[in-house]
């Protein structure tokens, strides 16, 4: 298996596009796009709220159900409307199922409980595949995200167990950013896929990592070399999406605003052309490269930096979702 990192590629910096100011979002944590209106959740919550925001990120409604999960950390949109929300946020690595929810655009909720195979993990990325096949990839500071997916067809309540179906090895870079300095980029917070299904994207506090998936299959596209797009100086990034034209968007929680880098889907076919492509092997999600700024393991330093400052991390959220 290799490690993820290597030079970031030409892409223009990620502009301003507005800033959400309502005091409901402060967590904002997942984020995806119809093309005319942006659809945002918070990290955590005590009920499902889906808030729908304009262009200029004002909140023009909330779409919710009276569901109350655990601790939700993204959010994704089906071809037909439906929005899925990933409640598998679990920094104690305590909990013995985690859930996915769908709701309808008129807020009608459906849980659908998951087992993994191996122990509990925290996970703050989903992904859905153009067949609505949803896969999670883990948040690990100290080893390989593992990819997930369901094993068979999902059952309400459930749970349906997950299959390991690959791993990532995200590698640390010099992009400024995150809660934490210098363990941050190598935390996996968020991911989405494009409107057409060819452009998976996994993100960290940091960086976007964009793979191809040219036959919109999410576990081979996770198998290739990806580019990396530095998302710098977001306080805590985790919500990242594709409008419908390629464009990447990417917010953090607390003040920020919402940022694009335009045609950023379009960087994973002009990286193919230049042969950037090479193919994982042993069934592990790889995006191989060795350049700069990337490193395999994480040196002695870094690991005290990682260990301190996660469980400085992980208190502070614990606590906070316990008031």
């Amino acid at each position: 298996m290799l490690g993820l990192a290597g030079p970031a590629h030409a892409a223009q910096a990620p502009e301003p596009v507005c800033s959400v100011t309502d005091k409901r979002l402060g967590e904002l944590s997942g984020l995806v796009s119809d093309g005319s209106r942006w659809y945002a959740i918070n990290d955590g919550g005590t009920k499902v709220q889906i808030f729908v925001l304009g262009r200029d990120c004002a909140v023009q409604r909330v779409i919710s159900g009276s569901t109350d999960p655990y601790d939700v950390e993204d959010l994704a949109r089906a071809a037909d409307g439906t929005f899925w929300l990933a409640d598998t946020g679990d920094n104690r690595k305590q909990r013995e199922t985690i859930a996915l929810l769908s709701v309808t655009p008129q807020g009608k909720v459906t849980l659908y409980r998951l087992t993994y195979p191996d122990g509990p993990h925290d996970a703050e990325a989903l992904l859905l595949d153009a067949s609505g096949t949803p896969y999670l990839v883990t948040k690990n500071p100290l080893g390989e995200a593992g990819i997930y997916r369901p094993a068979k067809p999902l059952a309400s309540p459930g749970p349906t167990p997950l299959e390991r179906v690959g791993s990532i090895n995200i590698k640390s870079t010099d992009t400024p950013g995150g809660p934490v300095a210098g363990f941050g980029s190598v935390l996996v917070t968020g991911g989405a896929v494009s409107a057409d299904g060819k452009v998976v994207a996994l993100r960290t506090y940091t960086d976007a990592y964009l793979f191809p998936a040219p036959d919109r299959d999410v576990a081979a596209a996770l198998q290739r070399e990806p580019v990396r797009v530095p998302l710098p100086d977001e306080q805590q990034g985790e919500a990242i999406a594709f409008d419908p034209d390629g464009t990447l968007l990417s917010a953090s929680e607390g003040a920020g605003p919402i940022r694009a880098v335009r045609g950023a889907a379009a960087l994973v076919a002009d990286s193919a052309e230049e042969g950037g492509q090479s193919a994982g092997s042993g069934g592990e999600a790889a995006g191989g490269s060795s350049g700069q700024g990337g490193v395999d393991t994480v040196p002695g330093l870094l690991l005290a930096v990682v260990v301190a400052g996660g469980v400085v991390f992980a208190w502070t959220k614990l606590r906070k979702r316990s008031g």
